[in-house]
């Protein structure tokens, strides 16, 4: 599996983007940072818990191992919504977070930072415009297709075309693992017009690919089947790696997955 490791850290980086010199990324591990149990290691979320010194400090031990830092992230309120937001600096210390589940930069200053505990990370990357951008995709994430809107607000902003696209699908709970009931098997039907996406069904319940769900999404909007890769890493089935809301019970930390456009380029 292609994992980094530098300063006590570790992350995961996708093989696609391993020859874009105009992104760095990584969708980090729980190892190496100073959290205590339950959030035991690198926690990336205040919302949780844990203490806000702590996870300060955790950020800045990301920034210090992948190169950033001289910059700030850039995050946000995730709320299981669809709403994608323009990053143009950094959040400030102390400033409030804009609710949405995605966002997009062209900005070489600041590092998008968005959390994780079974939930989808995707990352995008346009290496013609040199845009980047980050979506969160949960389950309602997932059937309101906002990567799609990320991909969108690339276009708009920044007039990336979608078969120049690259996209990492990270780590995130498995189809295996991930069992629903009858409201959210509607609504995939609704968003993907069959159920295909859902196995083992039974009791009106069934087994949901978030995966593969948010890999049509991308290929609906143009990007090429080649130009999508899926880490295939369950949150669940690797609790020494990465915080798994339904594996832990609700009571865990949230994962960071970070991507920056590289300066001097």
């Amino acid at each position: 599996m292609p994992f980094v490791s530098n300063q006590g850290l570790r992350w995961y980086e996708f093989d696609l983007f391993q020859g874009e010199k105009g992104l760095i990324h990584g969708v980090f591990t729980r190892q190496g940072g100073i959290s205590p149990e339950p959030w035991d290691g690198l926690n990336m979320a205040t919302s949780v818990g844990d203490s806000r010194d702590r996870v300060i400090e955790n950020r800045r031990r990301i920034l210090n191992a992948m190169g950033l830092q001289d910059r700030g992230f850039f995050d946000v309120w995730q709320v299981h919504g669809r709403d994608v937001l323009l990053a143009e600096r950094p959040r400030m210390d102390g400033e409030g977070h804009q609710k949405a589940d995605g966002m997009v930069t062209q900005q070489d200053h600041l590092a998008l930072l968005m959390l994780f505990a079974d939930c989808v990370p995707v990352i995008l990357f346009d290496p013609v415009r040199n845009v980047v951008g980050m979506a969160h995709a949960g389950w309602q994430g997932t059937v309101k297709k906002v990567p799609a809107a990320a991909v969108e607000q690339m276009e708009h902003r920044f007039g990336s075309r979608p078969e120049n696209l690259l996209a990492g699908i990270g780590p995130s709970i498995c189809p295996g693992h991930y069992q629903v009931g009858s409201e959210v098997i509607e609504h995939v039907a609704q968003a993907f017009g069959d159920d295909s996406l859902l196995t083992n069904r039974q009791d009106g319940k069934g087994h949901l690919d978030l995966w593969e769900a948010n890999r049509r999404t991308l290929l609906e909007c143009g990007l090429s089947e080649y130009h999508i890769q899926v880490s295939g890493i369950c949150t669940l089935e690797n609790p020494v790696d990465w915080y798994s809301h339904r594996g832990e019970g609700g009571n865990t930390g949230r994962f960071g997955a970070v991507a920056a456009i590289r300066q001097g380029l």
